[in-house]
């Protein structure tokens, strides 16, 4: 067991980048992942990381060994749900990212209905606008909203993802109201900058083709929340997705322009790591989100106005693009 301990440590620092980081991760003490490297470097005979102050790397037989010990841990994750596919009961630790205003929305509340179920189970969640390294930093799943980049990860479709471009009426009044995408150069735009599909322009659709549409404006924002306080301020015309404005465009805080030019859904995906097999409490995550997400009454009752996804369901491994932790407290060294 402590063998295996101190593998699992390795890996944890080696991919989230210290000690302190794989400490919280694992629920102990700094300190305690130090003992245990020092005592698998001295198993083994071998230095296989450089620390310092402000910097760990890894030597080169440290980057052999954690390339194996990754393969190791992931056929043994392998055979642990080859074993337990009969059963109905998820446990051991489960690993989520989410972007932070969906996460907030739509994925937090379901992390803790599924925690009542499985209550064996302990559940990270990071809530983050970055596109999480689900390999190399250690994710189980990834709840992902948009065009998803090419990669060798497995996602599986849950639900439809409509964008609108939409406005405060005191910003039309002021401004008018675009009548065709080439008009968003003359316009404040509001740009999320952390979402690398919006510096190509806004994806819209004219004459029936699919089309980027560069913008004007002099606001930008890595902070969805704030873009959106800045729209319903009247500072700009946004491009939102439907979940986010459903509540304001009902309520009349916000209007919606050039629908006859908007372009065909994305989609809401689970994202996950490439293996024969997943482990149970994985795919009875997924499992769990697509039985909320497929139905209407689900989005109605959140405020999200989306629509359960129109594509068949499954898995494809087709090419694609502040932290919660629930569970049982503590870790063993």
């Amino acid at each position: 067991m402590a063998r295996f301990r101190q593998i699992e440590s390795f890996v944890a620092v080696a991919t989230r980048g210290s000690f302190t980081a794989a400490a919280a991760l694992e629920g102990v003490a700094p300190a305690v992942i130090s003992r245990r490297i020092d005592a698998l470097e001295l198993r083994l005979q071998v230095r296989l990381m450089h620390r310092s102050t402000r910097k760990l790397t890894l030597t080169p037989e440290g980057q052999t060994f954690l390339e194996d010990c990754q393969r190791v841990l992931a056929e043994l994750a392998g055979a642990e749900a080859a074993v337990s596919q009969g059963s109905a009961q998820a446990r051991g630790h489960l690993r989520l990212t989410a972007p932070a205003g969906f996460g907030r929305r739509h994925v937090a509340p379901l992390v803790a209905s599924f925690l009542a179920l499985h209550p064996e189970l302990r559940i990270s969640l990071n809530l983050s606008d970055r596109v999480i390294d689900l390999v190399n930093e250690g994710y189980d799943c990834a709840v992902r909203v948009g065009d998803l980049p090419d990669s060798s990860l497995v996602s599986q479709r849950l639900a439809d993802n409509r964008r609108l471009v939409v406005a405060a009426p005191a910003y039309l009044k002021r401004a008018g109201t675009p009548q065709h995408p080439r008009e968003l150069l003359q316009h404040e735009c509001l740009m999320l900058s952390s979402e690398a599909s919006q510096t190509r322009g806004w994806a819209l659709r004219v004459d029936g083709q699919p089309s980027f549409h560069r913008q004007g404006g002099r606001l930008d924002c890595s902070d969805g929340q704030v873009l959106h306080a800045w729209c319903l301020a009247g500072l700009g015309l946004a491009w939102r997705s439907q979940w986010e404005v459903a509540d304001d465009l009902q309520a009349g805080r916000l209007v919606s322009v050039l629908d006859a030019f908007a372009a065909a859904p994305t989609g809401v995906y689970a994202v996950t790591p490439a293996r024969s097999l997943q482990p149970t409490r994985v795919r009875l995550w997924v499992e769990h989100l697509r039985a909320h997400y497929a139905r209407a009454d689900y989005w109605m009752r959140t405020g999200g106005s989306m629509s359960p996804q129109s594509s068949a369901p499954g898995a494809s491994a087709t090419p694609q693009g502040g932290a919660l932790a629930l569970g049982r407290p503590g870790g063993s060294p």
